[in-house]
């Protein structure tokens, strides 16, 4: 018989994490954590769940990839035009999640978001290859197409438009950037007892606490 859904479990074992081990300053801990998912070969590792909600707090999620982090926040890009988009413009805050299961970690990152300047979106965008930029004045993401032939013929039609290699970033395309005002890092422990610690932007101020799981 096949197995229930309701039996699927896995047991995590493969480490701890304690108040001691965190460092004080979140988006540093999560540098650690990330440049250890890399090397542990973690597929997609740069991937994250990114939700957004409408206004009147109808929700929506979709996988995005996140290109760049610091201080400021961490960035990723898309059409502004896309459901994503026009929900961030109308509530400016997002919640992202990333899963490394080969190290059982995941981190929670809540907060306000907002665009990234038009030469930050441009220096990225010029650092994509030929069909990707090619792709952005394609695609009306989340539009509604007749067909993929339609969706074919646009992207034919643009690689003869920009067939000198030179596409200028389209007016509808570029970065925001999540300012986190909350971090979670959560690792997998024995018996569903996991460890979270979690950091809230207080008064300016990163203040850790541990959360019961």
């Amino acid at each position: 018989m096949p197995m229930s859904i309701a039996d699927i479990r896995k047991d995590y074992q493969r480490a701890a994490l304690s108040e001691r081990d965190v460092a004080a300053d979140p988006i540093m801990q999560f540098t650690t954590w990330f440049d250890e998912a890399v090397t542990a070969e973690v597929l997609e590792v740069n991937a994250m769940c990114l939700a957004t909600a409408t206004p009147d707090a109808y929700p929506s999620a979709r996988m995005v990839l996140l290109k760049g982090v610091d201080q400021r926040g961490f960035v990723f890009y898309t059409d502004y035009r896309s459901r994503k988009g026009r929900e961030l413009a109308d509530n400016p805050c997002a919640s992202l999640c990333f899963f490394w299961p080969e190290l059982e970690r995941q981190v929670r990152i809540n907060g306000a978001v907002q665009r990234v300047s038009r030469t930050e979106s441009d220096e990225y965008f010029q650092s994509r290859p030929l069909p990707s930029r090619v792709g952005a004045w394609t695609s009306s993401q989340s539009s509604v197409l007749a067909s993929r032939e339609e969706l074919e013929s646009q992207l034919a039609q643009n690689e003869q438009r920009f067939a000198s290699g030179t596409v200028p970033l389209p007016d509808h395309w570029g970065g925001f950037r999540v300012v986190p005002e909350e971090i979670e890092f959560w690792q997998g422990r024995s018996n569903r007892l996991h460890d979270r610690i979690q950091f809230r932007k207080e008064a300016g101020q990163w203040v850790r606490r541990r959360l019961s799981p």
